[in-house]
């Protein structure tokens, strides 16, 4: 027994089912993304008022390159690795949905109070462990030492981030501050802290490493 169906009525049914296909294809499209900013002041957007942090600024231009992307801000100001350490279990606890992408940006601090790399190389491995025991992706945000910290810890402390980016096979963006660090007209009066306009540099300068690790180009 077989089924016919006059001309029109098939060319109809044709075309609702590539309807049902397209639009199953948006939805797949437009999914949901989101990514959770774990660090410290940089993220936490310190000095600048709400919604001009780093979190706010990364949403809108990922959202202006059609992600459609929810970003939390678990930014903590004055936060060292081994703070963020301590609060990281129960953060992610705390979390709604699990992250498509974790933005790890620790360490400032430890290197401004010249705490031991050995400690920070060591809170961070164990931060990157506990995100890919959870089945997080993680887009390490890397710093570096300046001069006056001397050649022996700058190289011990530069070599971190790279180091366990690629022992955790997570993303490394070398240098958070990249292009902001040392420029006054894009930091605030403490010339530690970026402006909104420093925060915008950041923000699209790591945007395209976030792409890449979210799968989007």
């Amino acid at each position: 027994m077989s089924l016919r169906l006059p001309y029109g009525a098939a060319r109809f049914l044709v075309y609702a089912l590539l309807l049902m296909i397209g639009a199953n294809a948006g939805a797949a499209e437009a999914k949901d993304v989101h990514v959770l900013a774990f660090g410290d002041s940089l993220t936490a957007g310190y000095g600048l008022p709400p919604g001009q942090g780093f979190a706010p600024q990364l949403e809108d231009n990922l959202r202006r390159n059609g992600v459609r992307a929810f970003v939390t801000n678990a930014g903590v100001s004055g936060n060292t690795a081994a703070q963020g350490r301590a609060r990281l279990q129960w953060t992610l606890d705390g979390l709604k949905q699990k992250p498509d992408l974790a933005i790890v940006a620790l360490g400032a601090n430890d290197m401004l109070r010249g705490l031991s790399p050995a400690q920070t190389r060591a809170d961070l491995d164990f931060i990157l462990v506990e995100f890919k025991r959870r089945g997080i992706p993680v887009l390490l945000a890397g710093m570096l030492a300046p001069p006056n910290l001397g050649q022996r810890f700058r190289a011990e402390y530069d070599a971190i981030f790279p180091d366990l980016a690629r022992k955790h096979g997570a993303r490394l963006y070398p240098f958070f501050l990249a292009g902001v660090a040392g420029n006054p007209a894009l930091n605030l009066p403490d010339r530690v802290h970026p402006n909104f306009q420093g925060i915008k540099r950041m923000v699209s300068g790591i945007t395209p490493a976030v792409l890449g690790a979210l799968g989007r180009k």
